[in-house]
């Protein structure tokens, strides 16, 4: 389950993929489950001779613990579909010389239902939405419940089946990744009473693509924090280093764009989203350059049974 929101498409796009989402690998690209198989386990071989005290790790160790941290943030993506919890996004909007002019905030109920997301919007500029406003949320969740309530084996199996997919790609974006920058271990850092790898991640020269979207790679630079007992990233800073199109003339990223994103550990069992902070500058079909300041937090996690049902104006059942 991708938490994120949308705002950051762009990051998730190019850098996120380190940690994966969907994404489409160019004709051809070997995607043999033996393959993957025998790569986790000469990472995990790599992983378990790591120093426990030193503060200098090789390319291929460091190499090692990306890869190791990109499988578990996998099956970390399993464990999420069990929680609920609180997001609030809020937007700056910001003139030409960067001067916040205005801001706007949504919250919203994150959860899984029936094995799909559902954000459930419940306050505008932290104010209650107006029972007209709820009442029309509540109608729009209950046409997503009843939809995937009615799937038919054949679309269950057919989403089953892209699910798989989806992980295969995954590991295959966690090479390119591991081969598109030259890693240098800064140090070790405390977050939140945790002991993480800091790990800088500069683009590596030769570097060539075999997956779509990968030559955009080289345009970003980033740092990551890596905790070391749970091999799981904890935080990740991410910086654009040279302006940035696709699509023909479609969209140009400029340089200097970032993302922050951050995790924290809940319940001693999952990784899940703390804060996000988006800062770019685009334009979009050839029409005037925007900025986006955009940052967005998450809270008041709870343990939610993923086949719980909404009852009357949105009253959730929680796992007891």
């Amino acid at each position: 389950m991708r938490i994120w929101n949308n705002t950051t498409f762009v990051f998730v796009l190019l850098i996120a993929p380190a940690f994966p989402q969907n994404t489409t690998p160019v004709h051809g690209f070997n995607q043999d489950p033996a393959n993957s198989a025998a790569s986790a386990k000469a990472t995990d071989r790599s992983i378990e001779s790591l120093p426990t005290t030193s503060t200098t790790l090789s390319q291929d160790q460091i190499r090692a613990i990306i890869e190791k941290v990109a499988e578990n943030d996998l099956e970390n993506d399993k464990k999420q579909r069990d929680y609920t919890y609180i997001q609030r996004e809020e937007e700056r909007k910001v003139n030409s010389q960067g001067e916040v002019q205005s801001t706007e905030s949504r919250t919203s109920e994150v959860m899984m239902l029936f094995g799909s997301q559902v954000n459930r919007l419940i306050a505008k500029n932290d104010k209650p939405l107006s029972a007209k406003a709820s009442t029309k949320e509540e109608e729009r969740i209950q046409k997503v419940i009843e939809k995937r309530r009615n799937e038919t084996e054949q679309q269950r199996n057919k989403r089953l089946q892209q699910e798989r997919k989806d992980h295969e790609e995954g590991r295959q974006w966690v090479r390119e990744i591991s081969e598109a920058f030259n890693f240098h271990l800064v140090g070790i850092e405390m977050i939140e009473g945790r002991e993480t790898y800091v790990v800088d991640a500069q683009p590596r020269q030769g570097f060539h693509p075999r997956l779509k979207y990968a030559n955009y790679l080289p345009k970003f630079r980033f740092r990551i924090w890596l905790d070391k007992s749970e091999m799981q990233w904890v935080k990740l800073d991410a910086e654009c280093i040279d302006d940035l199109s696709w699509g023909g003339f479609v969209a140009r990223l400029h340089k200097g764009a970032r993302i922050l994103l951050e995790q924290t550990r809940v319940n001693d069992e999952v990784w899940l989203p703390k804060h996000e902070s988006v800062k770019l500058e685009a334009r979009m079909f050839l029409l005037k350059n925007f900025r986006l300041d955009e940052d967005t937090t998450y809270r008041d996690y709870k343990k939610f049974r993923t086949d719980s049902k909404i009852v009357g104006m949105g009253e959730v059942q929680e796992q007891k």
